[in-house]
Protein backbone atom coordinates (compact mmCIF):
# COMPACT_ATOMS: atom_id res chain seq x y z
CA UNK A 1 0.00 0.00 0.00
CA UNK A 2 1.82 3.07 -1.58
CA UNK A 3 1.69 6.64 1.13
CA UNK A 4 -1.59 7.76 -0.99
CA UNK A 5 -3.58 5.54 0.13
CA UNK A 6 -2.60 4.68 3.49
CA UNK A 7 -3.72 8.81 3.44
CA UNK A 8 -7.05 8.20 1.93
CA UNK A 9 -7.99 4.80 3.92
CA UNK A 10 -6.45 7.22 7.38
CA UNK A 11 -8.68 10.25 6.40
CA UNK A 12 -11.62 8.12 5.81
CA UNK A 13 -11.71 5.85 9.34
CA UNK A 14 -11.10 9.55 11.06
CA UNK A 15 -14.84 10.52 9.06
CA UNK A 16 -16.09 7.48 10.07
CA UNK A 17 -14.85 7.85 13.63
CA UNK A 18 -16.12 11.39 13.87
CA UNK A 19 -19.24 10.71 12.65
CA UNK A 20 -19.89 7.77 14.94
CA UNK A 21 -18.56 10.43 17.94
CA UNK A 22 -21.42 12.83 17.00
CA UNK A 23 -23.78 10.55 16.48
CA UNK A 24 -23.74 8.55 19.97
CA UNK A 25 -22.21 11.33 21.72
CA UNK A 26 -24.67 12.83 24.48
CA UNK A 27 -26.74 15.87 24.03
CA UNK A 28 -24.87 19.32 24.69
CA UNK A 29 -25.67 20.46 27.88
CA UNK A 30 -25.03 24.29 27.19
CA UNK A 31 -27.86 24.04 24.63
CA UNK A 32 -29.90 22.11 26.97
CA UNK A 33 -29.64 25.13 29.62
CA UNK A 34 -30.12 27.14 26.87
CA UNK A 35 -33.50 25.93 25.93
CA UNK A 36 -34.95 25.74 29.46
CA UNK A 37 -33.71 29.42 30.04
CA UNK A 38 -35.56 31.15 27.20
CA UNK A 39 -38.73 28.41 27.80
CA UNK A 40 -38.52 29.73 31.62
CA UNK A 41 -38.26 33.44 30.41
CA UNK A 42 -41.03 32.98 27.60
CA UNK A 43 -43.33 31.53 29.99
CA UNK A 44 -43.11 34.30 32.61
CA UNK A 45 -43.21 37.18 30.01
CA UNK A 46 -45.31 39.23 29.42
CA UNK A 47 -44.24 40.62 26.41
CA UNK A 48 -46.86 40.25 23.35
CA UNK A 49 -43.91 39.82 21.44
CA UNK A 50 -42.06 36.77 23.27
CA UNK A 51 -45.41 35.14 23.40
CA UNK A 52 -45.27 35.53 19.55
CA UNK A 53 -41.30 34.55 19.71
CA UNK A 54 -42.39 31.11 22.10
CA UNK A 55 -45.20 30.01 19.53
CA UNK A 56 -42.98 30.20 16.54
CA UNK A 57 -40.48 27.89 18.09
CA UNK A 58 -42.88 25.59 19.61
CA UNK A 59 -44.05 25.31 16.04
CA UNK A 60 -40.92 24.61 14.44
CA UNK A 61 -40.21 22.08 17.43
CA UNK A 62 -43.12 19.93 16.46
CA UNK A 63 -42.10 19.89 12.89
CA UNK A 64 -38.99 18.62 13.21
CA UNK A 65 -37.87 14.90 12.91
CA UNK A 66 -35.81 12.57 14.45
CA UNK A 67 -33.62 12.76 11.73
CA UNK A 68 -33.40 16.55 11.41
CA UNK A 69 -32.22 16.36 14.97
CA UNK A 70 -29.11 13.92 13.70
CA UNK A 71 -28.47 16.45 10.50
CA UNK A 72 -28.27 19.35 12.94
CA UNK A 73 -25.73 17.54 15.16
CA UNK A 74 -23.74 15.97 11.78
CA UNK A 75 -24.00 18.74 9.45
CA UNK A 76 -21.58 21.95 10.26
CA UNK A 77 -23.05 25.47 10.92
CA UNK A 78 -26.98 23.78 11.04
CA UNK A 79 -28.26 27.62 11.41
CA UNK A 80 -26.89 28.39 8.39
CA UNK A 81 -28.20 25.41 6.39
CA UNK A 82 -32.06 26.07 7.69
CA UNK A 83 -31.68 29.06 6.86
CA UNK A 84 -30.50 28.62 2.84
CA UNK A 85 -33.53 26.00 2.88
CA UNK A 86 -36.23 28.17 3.78
CA UNK A 87 -34.72 30.03 1.31
CA UNK A 88 -35.30 27.46 -1.35
CA UNK A 89 -39.23 28.08 -0.79
CA UNK A 90 -39.25 24.58 -0.66
CA UNK A 91 -40.26 22.28 2.54
CA UNK A 92 -36.84 21.20 2.54
CA UNK A 93 -35.19 20.65 5.77
CA UNK A 94 -31.60 19.38 7.13
CA UNK A 95 -33.04 15.78 7.43
CA UNK A 96 -34.04 15.57 3.99
CA UNK A 97 -30.28 17.66 2.66
CA UNK A 98 -28.86 14.92 4.88
CA UNK A 99 -30.24 12.05 3.16
CA UNK A 100 -29.88 13.30 -0.09
CA UNK A 101 -25.90 13.79 0.39
CA UNK A 102 -25.90 9.88 2.24
CA UNK A 103 -27.56 8.20 -1.34
CA UNK A 104 -25.65 10.22 -3.87
CA UNK A 105 -22.47 9.27 -1.74
CA UNK A 106 -23.67 5.09 -2.01
CA UNK A 107 -24.99 5.70 -5.48
CA UNK A 108 -21.14 7.03 -6.77
CA UNK A 109 -19.56 4.79 -4.72
CA UNK A 110 -21.37 1.76 -6.12
CA UNK A 111 -21.27 2.26 -9.80
CA UNK A 112 -17.74 3.44 -9.61
CA UNK A 113 -16.91 0.50 -7.74
CA UNK A 114 -19.04 -1.42 -10.13
CA UNK A 115 -16.41 -0.35 -12.75
CA UNK A 116 -13.45 -1.57 -11.75
CA UNK A 117 -12.16 1.76 -9.71
CA UNK A 118 -10.01 1.55 -6.83
CA UNK A 119 -12.75 1.46 -3.55
CA UNK A 120 -10.73 4.21 -1.42
CA UNK A 121 -10.60 6.62 -4.63
CA UNK A 122 -14.44 5.72 -4.99
CA UNK A 123 -15.65 6.75 -1.76
CA UNK A 124 -13.37 9.98 -1.97
CA UNK A 125 -15.05 11.26 -5.33
CA UNK A 126 -18.51 9.92 -3.85
CA UNK A 127 -18.27 11.84 -0.85
CA UNK A 128 -17.18 14.81 -2.67
CA UNK A 129 -20.26 14.25 -4.58
CA UNK A 130 -22.56 13.67 -1.68
CA UNK A 131 -20.88 17.18 0.19
CA UNK A 132 -21.44 19.33 -3.46
CA UNK A 133 -24.39 18.26 -5.18
CA UNK A 134 -26.71 18.95 -2.23
CA UNK A 135 -24.64 22.34 -1.67
CA UNK A 136 -25.15 23.28 -5.62
CA UNK A 137 -29.35 22.11 -5.38
CA UNK A 138 -30.16 24.74 -2.96
CA UNK A 139 -27.67 27.18 -4.10
CA UNK A 140 -29.79 27.06 -7.38
CA UNK A 141 -33.33 26.44 -5.95
CA UNK A 142 -31.73 29.96 -4.42
CA UNK A 143 -30.86 32.24 -7.14
CA UNK A 144 -34.29 31.02 -9.37
CA UNK A 145 -36.52 32.03 -6.66
CA UNK A 146 -34.71 35.48 -5.58
CA UNK A 147 -34.84 35.99 -9.44
CA UNK A 148 -38.63 35.38 -9.69
CA UNK A 149 -39.28 37.51 -6.88
CA UNK A 150 -37.16 40.77 -8.17
CA UNK A 151 -38.87 40.34 -11.13
CA UNK A 152 -42.42 40.67 -9.75
CA UNK A 153 -41.52 42.75 -6.58
CA UNK A 154 -41.94 45.55 -8.91
CA UNK A 155 -45.05 44.67 -10.00
CA UNK A 156 -46.18 44.26 -6.21
CA UNK A 157 -45.06 47.75 -4.95
CA UNK A 158 -47.08 49.26 -7.58
CA UNK A 159 -49.83 47.44 -6.42
CA UNK A 160 -49.42 48.46 -2.87
CA UNK A 161 -49.41 52.16 -4.95
CA UNK A 162 -52.74 51.69 -6.00
CA UNK A 163 -53.81 50.15 -2.93
CA UNK A 164 -52.87 53.08 -0.43
CA UNK A 165 -54.17 55.53 -3.11
CA UNK A 166 -57.24 53.87 -2.75
CA UNK A 167 -57.61 54.78 1.07
CA UNK A 168 -56.53 51.47 2.45
CA UNK A 169 -54.19 51.07 5.52
CA UNK A 170 -50.60 49.81 4.70
CA UNK A 171 -51.45 46.01 6.58
CA UNK A 172 -54.88 45.64 4.02
CA UNK A 173 -52.49 46.52 0.83
CA UNK A 174 -50.20 43.55 1.97
CA UNK A 175 -53.12 40.72 2.22
CA UNK A 176 -54.01 41.82 -0.92
CA UNK A 177 -50.18 41.80 -2.56
CA UNK A 178 -50.04 38.31 -0.92
CA UNK A 179 -53.26 36.90 -2.54
CA UNK A 180 -53.22 38.72 -5.64
CA UNK A 181 -49.24 38.34 -6.74
CA UNK A 182 -48.61 35.00 -7.99
CA UNK A 183 -44.98 33.00 -7.19
CA UNK A 184 -42.55 34.10 -4.70
CA UNK A 185 -43.76 37.23 -4.02
CA UNK A 186 -47.17 36.50 -2.88
CA UNK A 187 -45.65 33.98 -0.52
CA UNK A 188 -43.26 36.10 1.19
CA UNK A 189 -45.96 39.15 1.56
CA UNK A 190 -48.75 35.96 2.77
CA UNK A 191 -45.63 35.43 5.74
CA UNK A 192 -45.50 38.91 6.63
CA UNK A 193 -49.24 39.41 6.71
CA UNK A 194 -49.41 35.79 8.53
CA UNK A 195 -47.44 36.99 11.25
CA UNK A 196 -48.72 40.47 11.60
CA UNK A 197 -51.88 38.72 12.09
CA UNK A 198 -50.67 36.97 15.31
CA UNK A 199 -49.33 39.89 17.15
CA UNK A 200 -46.21 40.29 15.36
CA UNK A 201 -45.12 43.99 14.52
CA UNK A 202 -45.04 45.20 10.74
CA UNK A 203 -41.26 45.80 11.27
CA UNK A 204 -40.37 42.92 12.61
CA UNK A 205 -42.44 40.91 10.67
CA UNK A 206 -40.78 42.68 7.01
CA UNK A 207 -36.89 42.35 8.85
CA UNK A 208 -37.45 38.40 9.40
CA UNK A 209 -38.46 38.32 5.86
CA UNK A 210 -35.49 40.86 4.29
CA UNK A 211 -32.57 38.46 6.49
CA UNK A 212 -34.59 35.50 5.05
CA UNK A 213 -34.57 36.56 1.18
CA UNK A 214 -31.14 38.43 1.15
CA UNK A 215 -31.90 40.62 -1.51
CA UNK A 216 -30.92 44.48 -1.41
CA UNK A 217 -34.42 45.18 -3.32
CA UNK A 218 -36.55 43.88 -0.18
CA UNK A 219 -34.36 45.58 2.37
CA UNK A 220 -34.68 49.23 0.34
CA UNK A 221 -38.17 48.02 0.75
CA UNK A 222 -38.26 47.68 4.49
CA UNK A 223 -36.04 50.57 5.05
CA UNK A 224 -38.44 52.75 3.09
CA UNK A 225 -41.28 51.79 5.42
CA UNK A 226 -39.32 52.24 8.60
CA UNK A 227 -38.64 55.88 7.25
CA UNK A 228 -41.86 56.80 6.71
CA UNK A 229 -43.60 55.39 9.98
CA UNK A 230 -40.36 57.60 11.68
CA UNK A 231 -40.65 60.52 9.55
CA UNK A 232 -44.15 60.46 7.55
CA UNK A 233 -44.77 61.76 4.56
CA UNK A 234 -46.51 60.49 1.54
CA UNK A 235 -45.91 56.78 1.33
CA UNK A 236 -47.23 55.82 -2.12
CA UNK A 237 -44.97 58.53 -3.35
CA UNK A 238 -41.94 57.13 -2.07
CA UNK A 239 -42.75 52.97 -2.80
CA UNK A 240 -44.02 54.30 -6.43
CA UNK A 241 -40.22 56.15 -6.62
CA UNK A 242 -38.98 52.83 -5.35
CA UNK A 243 -40.43 50.80 -7.92
CA UNK A 244 -38.76 52.92 -10.94
CA UNK A 245 -35.92 52.42 -8.63
CA UNK A 246 -35.82 48.97 -8.69
CA UNK A 247 -37.00 48.03 -12.28
CA UNK A 248 -34.03 50.58 -13.83
CA UNK A 249 -31.89 48.29 -11.59
CA UNK A 250 -32.97 45.55 -13.48
CA UNK A 251 -32.53 46.69 -16.54
CA UNK A 252 -29.11 47.85 -15.76
CA UNK A 253 -28.24 43.93 -14.62
CA UNK A 254 -29.97 42.81 -17.82
CA UNK A 255 -27.48 45.25 -19.88
CA UNK A 256 -24.27 44.24 -17.82
CA UNK A 257 -25.46 40.20 -18.61
CA UNK A 258 -25.91 41.03 -22.06
CA UNK A 259 -22.38 42.76 -22.24
CA UNK A 260 -20.64 39.87 -19.91
CA UNK A 261 -22.11 36.92 -21.88
CA UNK A 262 -19.32 36.58 -24.83
CA UNK A 263 -16.58 35.87 -21.84
CA UNK A 264 -18.86 33.88 -19.96
CA UNK A 265 -19.51 31.87 -22.54
CA UNK A 266 -15.67 31.55 -23.84
CA UNK A 267 -14.88 30.96 -19.83
CA UNK A 268 -17.65 28.19 -20.34
CA UNK A 269 -16.21 26.36 -23.03
CA UNK A 270 -12.58 26.60 -22.45
CA UNK A 271 -13.10 25.13 -18.98
CA UNK A 272 -15.49 22.22 -20.16
CA UNK A 273 -13.14 21.63 -23.03
CA UNK A 274 -10.31 19.35 -21.00
CA UNK A 275 -13.13 17.41 -19.41
CA UNK A 276 -14.56 16.62 -22.81
CA UNK A 277 -11.30 15.45 -24.37
CA UNK A 278 -10.44 13.30 -21.65
CA UNK A 279 -14.44 11.88 -21.12
CA UNK A 280 -13.63 11.20 -24.94
CA UNK A 281 -10.49 9.60 -24.74
CA UNK A 282 -11.16 7.83 -22.18
CA UNK A 283 -14.23 6.30 -24.32
CA UNK A 284 -12.12 5.20 -27.30
CA UNK A 285 -9.13 4.15 -25.45
CA UNK A 286 -9.91 3.31 -21.39
CA UNK A 287 -6.47 1.65 -20.78
CA UNK A 288 -4.83 4.84 -22.05
CA UNK A 289 -6.51 7.26 -19.74
CA UNK A 290 -6.54 4.88 -16.83
CA UNK A 291 -3.37 6.00 -15.31
CA UNK A 292 -4.84 8.84 -14.08
CA UNK A 293 -6.77 6.57 -11.43
CA UNK A 294 -3.91 4.21 -10.64
CA UNK A 295 -0.57 6.24 -11.41
CA UNK A 296 0.49 8.41 -8.15
CA UNK A 297 2.38 10.51 -10.81
CA UNK A 298 -0.37 11.23 -12.72
CA UNK A 299 -3.45 11.68 -9.93
CA UNK A 300 -0.78 14.67 -8.15
CA UNK A 301 -0.32 15.97 -12.26
CA UNK A 302 -4.27 15.98 -12.69
CA UNK A 303 -4.55 17.58 -9.21
CA UNK A 304 -2.96 20.17 -9.67
CA UNK A 305 -4.26 20.51 -12.93
CA UNK A 306 -7.46 21.21 -11.67
CA UNK A 307 -6.52 23.59 -9.19
CA UNK A 308 -4.89 25.91 -11.09
CA UNK A 309 -8.15 25.32 -13.31
CA UNK A 310 -10.07 26.08 -10.41
CA UNK A 311 -8.27 29.90 -9.61
CA UNK A 312 -8.04 30.83 -12.99
CA UNK A 313 -12.25 30.15 -13.62
CA UNK A 314 -12.58 32.17 -9.81
CA UNK A 315 -10.59 35.04 -11.06
CA UNK A 316 -12.45 35.06 -14.75
CA UNK A 317 -16.06 34.85 -11.98
CA UNK A 318 -14.57 38.21 -9.85
CA UNK A 319 -13.66 40.08 -13.28
CA UNK A 320 -17.36 39.82 -14.95
CA UNK A 321 -19.21 40.16 -11.60
CA UNK A 322 -20.35 43.68 -11.10
CA UNK A 323 -22.43 44.96 -8.07
CA UNK A 324 -24.88 47.10 -8.64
Amino acid sequence: MDILQLFMLAGSALAVMLLIYFAFSGPNEQKIQMRRMTALRDRHSNSTGAVVEAQMRRIQATRATKMDGIATRLLPNPANLKKRLDMTGKDWTPGKYLMAGVIILLVIVVIMTMKGLPFLLCLLLGTFAGLWFPHLAVGYMINRRIGQFNKRFPDAIELLVRGLRSGLPISETLGVVASEVPGPVGEEFRSVSDKIKIGRTMDAAMQETADRLGTPEFQFFCISLTIQRETGGNLAETLSNLATVLRMRAQMKLKIRAMSSESKASAYIIGALPFIVFGLIYMINPNYMGGFFVDQRLMITGGGGLIWMSIGAFIMSKMISFEI
